[in-house]
């Protein structure tokens, strides 16, 4: 399923029009990545955690030259997904 096909399926079971389920979605989306780059954490009761995990700075390897090379701390997504939610994908059938 693609975002298209979701925010169909949205605007389906809602009985919006799929600009306005559209426009819900982004919202939704907006206020997710404002949450998370404010260093907050989103847990929705069902589904899951959206978190902001710390890499730290670390040693790689340049994959072409093999020459040792230093990559920055950097902050990434992370969702755990909740006790709902595996449930779901794990139905036995």
């Amino acid at each position: 399923m693609n975002k298209t096909e979701l925010i169909a399926a949205i605007a389906e079971d809602t009985n919006l029009s799929k600009a306005d389920a559209g426009r819900a979605f982004e919202s939704a989306l907006e206020n997710l990545s404002r949450a998370l780059a404010r260093g907050d954490t989103v847990q929705l009761i069902g589904f899951g955690t959206f978190a902001v995990a710390s890499r730290a700075e670390r040693t790689g390897r340049n994959p072409s030259t093999g020459e040792q090379i230093t990559i920055k701390a950097s902050k990434s997504p992370k969702f755990t997904a909740g006790k709902a939610l595996k449930d779901a994908v794990n139905v036995a059938g």
